[in-house]
């Protein structure tokens, strides 16, 4: 009883932290550096040698963040991301970092990133 206890304030706070982070695609830049949710279109996905690159909110070169993903990653998920999440609406967790003036999210594993 007590571990069932202990189990539900668990899953309330960590609910509770979650909803806490969920950030506007619009406000991404102003909280590099934390871990976060944001909720958006994909406006497109492109794979090169070594990373694909998944667009939200605007397609590039004007999208507010884009997901990364290494080529390394890509064996964690079981098609190729353009299948998975072109012309869809995500929510991807993750840490906001800024590379060379554009906000980025680097996903490692498909259960950061949420089809909606």
């Amino acid at each position: 009883m007590r571990k069932n206890i202990l189990l539900f304030i668990f899953s309330i706070s960590t609910t509770i932290l979650v909803a806490q982070n969920r950030l506007s695609i619009d406000s991404v830049s102003a909280h590099l550096g934390d871990n976060v949710t944001v909720c958006a279109a994909v406006f497109g996905v492109k794979a090169t040698e070594n990373i694909t690159f998944i667009n939200l909110g605007a397609a590039y070169p004007n999208s507010p963040l884009t997901l990364i993903i290494r080529t390394k990653d890509l064996v964690n998920f079981k098609a190729s991301p353009s299948s998975l999440y072109e012309n869809k609406k995500v929510c991807a967790t993750g840490i906001l970092k800024d590379y060379k003036g554009k906000v980025e999210i680097e996903i490692t594993k498909p259960e950061e990133i949420i089809i909606q």
